[in-house]
């Protein structure tokens, strides 16, 4: 199987329908423990200081790894990405472009989908299949959602883990689906953990993933990763075709609708608060405004830049933080 690089969730049914074996180039590139030389291979080549520490970490990861194709999502996820592929193609890497419409209209999600199969010559029957198939790793990567919220055993981190790799299935379904199923043995074998605040964190996949380990020594646990239960696809199984699975992805589409998603979240799992992630230099950092307005319960953003783990201030904020909900709660009860 011939790799290609994604910059965030795709079709990855089309792709892999095609014969490709899709890599989610974030991952590597947050996972690496050098990942720092990523950041600093593109700065050299020209990007701005002032750029995203993602878009340049997947510059300098598909310089390093050999990575010929790409996919980047040119409407509905970042807006330097059209840029990133340009430089991109520059070097001599195939760029695929792919767009989730603003319309948000299932016609013209169906459209774009329909362009994307036509562009890797496969046919939407091939990809229902692959979809169907899919299915069952989707069910597994709920059940750890639900071993998280309804069951207290899964940690955060566990459930941003699994639901973040489902957007390329660690490149290699059959392996990951072991995976999957040894580590819900494992955590059902454990005892149910009540913690006094449950959290729910809103916003693109942290750079700092330390972030989970550190709110659970503070009594506190996040029983909800928003956009990492997105790229899971939840509601999958109750799609009738690959286009409306699609339609129904939130992350792409305008606040208001994924803040549905979200409420409908925070009463399922009786969230008392929510850490709302964003990227040094994005322009999502502005949505915290309608957040804030719309969700009627605490929030505290936090922004991410460069670093992999959390700095001494931010540590303060969110003990802060979480000592403020808990004597909210406290009072309430």
């Amino acid at each position: 199987m011939k790799k290609i690089g994604l910059t965030t969730t795709v079709p990855v049914e089309v792709l892999l329908a095609a014969g490709y074996m899709p890599v989610d180039i974030n991952n590597i590139f947050i996972t690496d423990k050098h990942y720092f030389q990523y950041i600093d291979m593109a700065e050299r080549d020209g990007f701005p200081k002032s750029t995203c520490a993602w878009i340049k970490g997947i510059y300098g990861v598909c310089l390093s790894k050999g990575i010929d194709e790409i996919v980047g999502v040119v409407e509905g996820d970042c807006s330097n990405t059209r840029a990133l592929l340009e430089v991109l193609s520059l070097k001599g890497i195939k760029v695929y472009p792919f767009s989730y419409p603003h319309s948000h209209t299932l016609s013209d999600v169906e459209k774009e989908i329909r362009k994307f199969m036509d562009m890797f010559g496969v046919q939407h029957r091939e990809v229902e299949k692959i979809k169907k198939e899919a299915e069952e790793l989707r069910q597994l990567a709920k059940k750890i959602d639900r071993l998280t919220y309804a069951h207290n055993k899964a940690t955060g981190f566990e459930n941003h883990l699994y639901q973040v790799s489902m957007s390329d299935f660690n490149g290699d379904r059959e392996t990951f689906r072991k995976q999957m199923e040894q580590k819900i043995n494992e955590i059902e074998s454990r005892k149910s953990d009540d913690t006094k605040i449950r959290l729910g964190y809103i916003g693109v996949p942290p750079m700092t993933g330390d972030l989970y380990d550190f709110a659970e020594t503070l009594n506190a646990r996040i029983v909800y990763n928003e956009v990492q239960r997105e790229f899971a696809f939840p509601r999958a199984g109750y799609a009738a075709n690959i286009f409306e699975q699609y339609y129904d992805y939130t992350y792409p589409y305008d606040i208001e609708f994924r803040i549905q998603e979200i409420q409908k979240q925070i009463d399922a799992r009786k969230i008392d608060a929510i850490v709302h992630y964003t990227q040094a230099f994005c322009y999502r950092a502005i949505e915290d405004i309608v957040v804030r307005e719309k969700l009627g319960i605490p929030v505290l953003n936090i922004e991410g830049d460069k670093l992999n783990g959390l700095d001494a201030r931010t540590k303060l904020r969110i003990e802060a933080f979480v000592d403020m909900v808990y004597d909210m709660k406290e009072h309430k009860g």
